[in-house]
């Protein structure tokens, strides 16, 4: 069955209207309203579809709107009488933080001056209001021509709560979502103190505010109140620990089924269960739905299409590197238990503040926790700060494995190699064989290692080194899977790398590297470069063993 997938689309009203895909979520209108608290804080991972939850609260909400047909059918609209209550009869302010960067703090604070004078543009008719303080409406203009001062932007969104209020008679409903986006970027690019004093006063709207009916906020970690939420004290907390909401952002095992159905891929329920499950919200498992979206619509173009990673980028996995560099004894072991699938339990806090994120080792592990790199393992909860973490399935584990990669990569670059490239290029393979294993120590070890990372970890010797590495280049016969070219000294260096199965012997795997460089004739063709070295070169687990060929072997 066709159906349009939503990729990209954070709209309620466009899903709806242009007749995507929706999981339906509005369940989530009924538990908010049921126990209507004065502000709720939801942190979720990134890709979850925080955004598309908070448009369709606003789209339920807003009195400027009228949105019955695109809750026809919903859970939501069971309920008649607190539709009736409820639907469209408050003025609601949504605002979304998320591009409020820049490489510098003037950057980023004109991008948030840009944002919300187009917020503003948006409520123009209070400028013509009866009912709205003539005052109010002039810092309004202000705002909206990009003319105020810093004081007044940083106190826009209560402005802008007053003024509905007058106009309309009701107190107003402000959402707001992906708060500590601007404070990452800052972090990030060196401004976290001037970001987080700009941020903190924006966020005071919610602070005794008698124009507020409620308030939600969304992201990604719950700042400490200390740093950004102080004097709040109607704020409460829904995080991935905590069971209020823990089906209402994610996809179940349920939901994730029906979609199967619907596009006809059920045959390929496992195979995304093993890839984009395994997250543990509260008491609920859960999907990520970005995943879930974006490997349907790829078979929607090609059934036969693997499971890949789209959740998140090597660019975001910094935290990953922060932890491997950690200099503490047994962060190592860790590491390689929860690559081979085990737990780890760990001390975590909930409250973190970006410049405090990698002060110790039980930041970093909250922090992966948090947004979503570990999670927590089935059946067990976070009690008394402690929790048994594993990483939740196989993309998350693909990343982890593509970041271990980098992360040697970038640490053997600052590592004295001269003594193994001295006796690579002499073909002195006895001492070759033994500074590769020096550095095969170094690296993060699980049961479950591959020829690629083989092939990852032999092209990762020479990073930094000067020495153009290609993979796969045709010669001869066959392609040889590392080949290292030293031009400016008219010299080249081939490998044909093997990886010893579970029930094979390394000296069985090294015996069939260099059979294959003898009966791919990998040699032939480069015979214009005055040195060449060829290896074979096997492993097995941490252990390496190597020998140099010629055609007289």
């Amino acid at each position: 069955m066709r159906v349009r997938i939503p990729l990209g689309i954070e709209s309620f009203a466009e899903m709806r209207e242009d007749n995507y895909y929706y999981v339906d979520k509005t369940n989530l209108i009924k538990e908010m309203l049921a126990d209507k608290f004065k502000v709720n804080l939801i942190t979720r991972p990134r890709r979850f579809g925080k955004s598309l939850t908070m448009s369709m609260l606003e789209d339920f909400f807003d009195a400027s709107k009228d949105s019955k047909a695109h809750f026809d059918g919903l859970a939501v609209s069971e309920d008649t009488a607190l539709c009736e209550k409820w639907m469209n009869q408050y003025p609601v302010v949504f605002v979304s933080l998320k591009s409020i960067k820049g490489g510098n703090f003037e950057r980023a604070y004109g991008k948030l001056e840009v944002y919300i004078s187009e917020v503003c543009k948006k409520y123009a008719f209070l400028e013509n209001s009866d009912q709205v303080d003539a005052d109010d409406i002039l810092l309004f203009k202000e705002l909206k021509a990009q003319n105020a001062t810093f004081k007044n932007l940083e106190t826009s969104l209560r402005l802008l709560t007053r003024m509905l209020a007058a106009h309309y008679g009701k107190n107003v409903i402000l959402l707001i979502d992906e708060y500590d986006v601007p404070l990452a970027e800052a972090h990030n690019h060196g401004y976290y103190a001037q970001m987080l004093e700009c941020i903190k006063s924006l966020l005071d709207v919610l602070k005794t505010n008698e124009y507020l009916e409620f308030g939600v906020v969304t992201g990604c970690l719950r700042i400490s109140k200390e740093s950004i939420f102080t004097g709040l004290n109607n704020l409460v907390i829904n995080s991935i620990t905590t069971d209020r909401f823990d089906e209402c952002i994610g996809f179940t095992d349920g939901e994730v089924q029906k979609l199967l159905s619907d596009t006809g891929f059920t045959n390929h329920a496992q195979e995304i269960r093993e890839w984009y499950d395994g997250y543990r919200f509260g008491r609920a498992d859960v999907y990520c739905p970005w995943d879930v979206l974006n490997h349907i619509s790829a078979l929607m173009e090609n059934p036969a299409v693997k499971p890949k990673s789209y959740w998140v980028g090597t660019s975001h996995n910094d935290v990953i590197y922060d932890l491997f560099s950690y200099k503490k004894f047994g962060m190592k072991a860790k590491f390689e238990a929860l690559m081979n699938g085990d737990s780890v339990q760990e001390a975590i806090t909930e409250e973190l503040t970006y410049d405090t994120l990698t002060a110790d080792d039980r930041n970093l592990w909250s922090l992966l926790f948090m947004t979503g790199y570990l999670t927590q393992e089935k059946g067990t909860l976070v009690t008394d700060h402690i929790a048994s973490l594993r990483i939740p399935n196989e993309e998350v584990k693909y990343v982890f494995k593509h970041a271990i990669v980098d992360w040697f990569e970038k640490t053997v670059s600052k590592i004295d190699r001269s003594k193994m490239f001295d006796a690579l290029w002499k073909q002195d393979a006895d001492t070759a064989q033994a500074e590769i294993s020096k550095l095969l120590l170094k690296s993060i070890s699980y049961h479950d290692f591959k020829e690629s990372f083989y092939h990852a970890f032999v092209a990762g010797m020479f990073a930094g080194a000067d020495y153009p590495v290609e993979s796969n280049y045709e010669y001869g016969d066959g392609r040889p899977d590392i080949v290292v070219n030293d031009g400016d000294n008219d010299r080249v260096m081939l490998f044909e790398v093997k990886h010893a199965g579970k029930d094979e012997t390394i000296e069985h795997a090294l015996k069939a590297a260099i059979t294959q460089i003898e009966e791919k004739r990998y040699l032939e063709g480069i015979d214009e470069f005055e040195t060449v070295v060829c290896y074979g070169i096997a492993f097995k687990g941490k252990k390496c063993m190597m020998q140099a060929y010629s055609p007289s072997v």
